[in-house]
């Protein structure tokens, strides 16, 4: 039994996406911030996951329960209320990390920012790094360096 995830690449255009789905001009500004920031560090280009994420590379994860699929290395999301940033993996480093991120709030695997001047953008790179790294180590990713 295979579950389709609801995330998955889609073909949408991301500049057209963030000119039509944000409507707050820094907010528009952050999100092709972010975009420079994410693309940069990753070495991937963006690309749309799902309706509201914007993805960079892409990795297949397997879970023990069989749950199995593909997902961004990195990502965010430019909801309204927040953006959500998809750059975090559990680890000791990234943990101690969070202390001199700034303002922000933590959900199960996203990290929550009014604004880019609520943060550090370079522990924010550091958080990045590290995940990237993490996911290298621990799934079957574009980012794998021993290929």
């Amino acid at each position: 039994m295979t579950n389709k995830n609801k995330t998955t690449a889609t073909e949408v255009d991301v500049m057209d996406f963030i000119n039509s789905y944000v409507d707050n001009e820094q907010k528009k500004a952050e999100s092709f911030q972010l975009i420079n920031l994410l693309k940069k560090w990753s070495g991937f280009e963006p690309k749309m996951w799902g309706p509201t994420i914007i993805g960079f590379g892409t990795y297949h994860y397997k879970y023990a329960s069989g749950h199995e699929g593909d997902a961004p290395i990195l990502g965010f999301s430019p909801r309204k209320p927040a953006f959500s940033l998809y750059v975090y993996s559990a680890t000791e480093n990234s943990k101690e990390l969070l202390n001199k991120l700034g303002k922000y709030k933590m959900g199960k695997a996203c990290i929550y920012i009014k604004k880019l001047s609520d943060i550090n953008i370079d522990v924010l790179e550091k958080l990045s790094k590290i995940s990237i790294a993490y996911i290298n180590e621990h799934h079957e990713c574009a980012c794998r360096t021993d290929k």
